[in-house]
């Protein structure tokens, strides 16, 4: 059925909510487990959970930050493996799904106008993504 369970994080509340979900269905379906983050570019800085307000050059310690803060979600999930990307969120984590993954995601409240300006990386994964996709809903 699944070979591996891949969760996406962005660090939020609700993408902690996804890899306990996550990790719950591996240890169910007895499959590795891997979490992924993508770091954005700069062009998304003002979005990024590590850009400090004023300062452009947040984007050069971006990745060992981003690795920092993987370890300590990891911590709870000894047998995960956690990958950080660079780039766009949804282009990056369809590079590494395959057919044989499931692949968990948290769902994440977006204004209409958000949407419209940004688009969601949930929605571009459920419409391309290889595998099938669980969405952990807000607050669920």
């Amino acid at each position: 059925m699944f070979e591996r369970v891949l969760v996406a994080v962005d660090f939020s509340e609700n993408s902690r909510r996804a890899l306990d979900r996550a990790a719950g269905w591996a240890r169910q379906l007895k499959v590795p487990l891997t979490v992924v983050h993508v770091v954005e570019g700069p062009s998304l800085a003002a979005y990024s959970v590590y850009a400090p307000m004023g300062d452009p050059s947040w984007f050069m310690d971006a990745q060992p930050n981003a690795s920092l803060i993987m370890d300590s979600w990891l911590a709870p999930y000894p047998e995960a493996k956690g990958i950080i990307l660079a780039g766009a969120p949804a282009e990056e984590i369809l590079g590494v799904l395959d057919p044989e993954a499931l692949l968990v995601i948290g769902q994440v409240g977006h204004s209409a106008l958000e949407h419209l300006l940004f688009g969601s990386t949930a929605t571009k994964l459920v419409r391309h993504a290889p595998c099938d996709v669980l969405v952990v809903r807000n607050g669920g």
